[in-house]
């Protein structure tokens, strides 16, 4: 479990840097709003399963609120969750 829920971390932090600066800025530089909805979906999707394997790891391993907290915290900021798969996640 703990596998997947590095690799749905790394795919999630790429999709959401791929969202900010390059979907973004094609959206209201170049008008092609066609990458945002593309990517904005597979981001959305990410998420919502990197946040629901979370909760999974939460009560399945010894997290205890704090790390779970920053965990997921970490998945709505820039190369967050490339810092919580090093110093959190790697220590399990």
């Amino acid at each position: 479990m703990l596998e997947i829920f590095r690799k749905t971390a790394w795919f999630e932090g790429v999709s959401l840097i791929l969202l900010l600066f390059f979907a973004m800025p094609m959206k209201y530089l170049a008008g092609q709003d066609i990458f945002v909805k593309t990517i904005g979906m597979a981001h959305g999707l990410l998420f919502i399963v990197y946040i629901l394997l979370a909760l999974t790891l939460k009560f399945s391993s010894p997290w205890n609120y704090k790390k779970f907290g920053i965990i997921c915290l970490a998945s709505i900021i820039p190369f967050g969750t490339f810092y919580i798969e090093s110093k959190y996640i790697n220590k399990d």
